[in-house]
């Protein structure tokens, strides 16, 4: 029987110029794609089969807890990476452009940081369809949902990354306790995804006082740079927290 290698990415050729952390002006893409189209996409057929080696040359035995779904151009999974040393977090990103700058800036972090920013990376997929090509049962700890596309147009509502059923993938992957944490400017979008989750069995919504202990609830606000650019253009910021239970 024909036995699948894990899926690997190619080697990055060394370069004897100093590091330096890449600039977004070469990498603007547009603000949102299409989760429905057909991309082109390396996944494995089982999470086994994916070597995580490639992204976390330290990860040895151990497998990625958090998950920034939608990561954009990677400031909250810096802070993730920051904040959290020994775990390992991944940014799943769909755009093109946008993805190959969080790697970039990962791997200038890691150059210019001697030893650390190895627990964290990105990777270019559609979250919305092969998340449990990649993630095992229960496995994770963490998922964030940071200003994701609102799709307004009611058409395209089965298009958010929050809906009914992509909730009972997210409990798949969650571990008993795993969190949830979602943010956005829209309220509509709010009251959308807090009304979907907590219709969902498998969820239950943290209080205002467990929101106000997480370590993580200020830093869900300004890390990420569309958070940034919601507080410059002064913005609402509409937060929440849910449970597996």
């Amino acid at each position: 029987m024909e036995v699948e290698e894990p899926i690997k990415a190619a080697p990055v050729e060394a370069s004897s110029a100093p590091a330096k952390l890449p600039q977004k002006r070469f990498y603007r893409q547009r603000a949102h794609s299409n989760p429905i189209a057909d991309h082109t996409f390396d996944y494995p057929a089982h999470p086994d089969d994916y070597d995580w080696s490639q992204h976390y040359p330290s990860i040895g035995d151990q497998r990625v807890v958090f998950a920034d779904i939608g990561c954009g151009y990677g400031g909250f999974l810096v802070t993730l990476g920051e904040m959290f040393p020994d775990k390992f977090a991944v940014g799943m990103e769909i755009r093109v452009k946008v993805s190959d700058y969080v790697m970039d800036r990962v791997q200038a972090l890691r150059k210019l940081n001697d030893g650390q920013y190895g627990n964290i990376a990105c990777i270019r997929t559609n979250a919305m369809k092969y998340l449990t090509n990649f993630f095992h049962k229960g496995q994770l700890e963490k998922m964030f949902f940071l200003y994701p596309d609102p799709h307004f147009k009611k058409a395209k509502h089965k298009w958010r990354i929050i809906n009914s059923a992509l909730l009972s993938e997210y409990s798949y992957v969650l571990r008993q306790g795993g969190l949830i944490y979602t943010v956005t400017d829209v309220k509509d979008l709010h009251e959308w995804m807090c009304k979907h989750i907590e219709q969902h069995p498998a969820f239950e919504r943290l209080t205002e006082d467990e929101v106000k202990a997480d370590l993580l609830s200020e830093k869900l606000l300004d890390s990420s740079e569309e958070g940034k650019k919601v507080t410059r253009n002064k913005g609402d910021k509409f937060v929440a927290i849910f449970r597996k239970i």
